[in-house]
């Protein structure tokens, strides 16, 4: 049997949804371990002069304790 966590991680990104995505996870990568999977709860955008400048997701990160 195997015990998992979740932690919740808000990151951002000036390219992409996907780009703020790895952000996150190569963000949780430095002090977690044992990373099994990301799900995405949350997507949101920031506009400026009708553009989007900022990509933002709430991603929720599952990793396994040993």
């Amino acid at each position: 049997m195997s015990v998992l966590k979740v932690v919740e991680i808000l990151a951002n990104s000036p390219k992409s949804w996907e780009d703020a995505t790895k952000n996150a996870v190569n963000h949780a990568a430095l002090t977690i371990k044992n990373i099994k999977s990301v799900y995405i709860n949350e997507q949101s955008a920031v506009i400026k002069d009708n553009q989007i400048t900022e990509f933002r997701v709430n991603a929720k990160i599952t990793f396994e304790v040993k």
